[in-house]
């Protein structure tokens, strides 16, 4: 009986690994990932179409996010999900058409966009696999006020995403989707100011227009947000 004890024991401590003894993938503790408006608006066929932001571009989205999340990262991402008031589509200007620039009657400056994104419609509706996802934070909700950061809207109203950031330890993101001259600069700026450390990944962003997408890019890089090829290359 002692012997079959033993060999019982023994069997035991070979199958169970000690834990800790052999973990083949790299602590990521502190790190998330923040996935920007990758919509059925913002892509090919969309009612705001990014260029680049084609069917192989969300496939490539789709593996690098769960490449990360499978390396231990948080997931979290934003939507805009506008109702069908919202200040920034031309549709509620008469007289004003898409792209157009106006002054709002509080001194604000808006660029007027297609109706896109909107609560009522599909294409409001996340692109990547939701189950990834830890949170997914809806954007552009209030009618009188634009929203690109993931953060905070035109108005200052905060978003519920630098709280949960925070109730969940993150001190570093790595920010990538679309568009580069907009809602991936103003989210990268958010956090940026915020204290988060910052990586972009380059070949998972697409952007409006290729001069403001230079520009965003150097603003910012000048502000601390480093860039790397490839969601492969990052490095703690």
């Amino acid at each position: 009986m002692a012997k079959l004890l033993l060999s019982v024991l023994f069997i035991v401590l070979v199958a169970v690994p000690v834990a800790g003894a052999h973990d083949a993938k790299p602590s990521w503790q502190g790190w998330a990932a923040l996935v920007i408006d990758v919509q059925p608006c913002f892509v090919t066929g969309g009612t705001l179409a990014v260029a680049g932001a084609d069917a192989a571009y969300v496939s490539h989205v789709q593996r690098a996010t769960k490449w990360l999340s499978q390396k231990g990262f948080l997931i979290l991402g934003s939507r805009d999900y506008h109702p069908p008031d919202h200040i920034s589509f031309a549709s509620n200007h008469p007289g004003y058409n898409p792209f157009d620039v106006i002054t709002l009657p509080d001194g604000r400056v808006q660029v007027l966009w297609p109706d896109h994104c909107v609560q009522t419609v599909g294409d409001s509706r996340e692109l990547v696999n939701n189950n990834l996802f830890f949170e997914l934070i809806k954007k552009g909700q209030d009618p009188n006020y634009d929203s690109y950061s993931a953060f905070q809207d035109d108005g200052g109203a905060d978003t519920e995403l630098h709280s949960i950031l925070q109730a969940l330890g993150v001190t570093h993101l790595v920010v990538y989707g679309i568009a580069t001259d907009y809602c991936v600069k103003a989210s990268v700026m958010d956090a940026l100011n915020l204290g988060y450390s910052v990586v972009v990944v380059e070949d998972l962003i697409r952007g409006v227009a290729p001069d403001t997408s230079a520009a965003a890019i150097a603003e910012m890089k000048a502000a601390g947000a480093v860039f790397v090829p490839s969601v492969k290359a990052l490095k703690k």
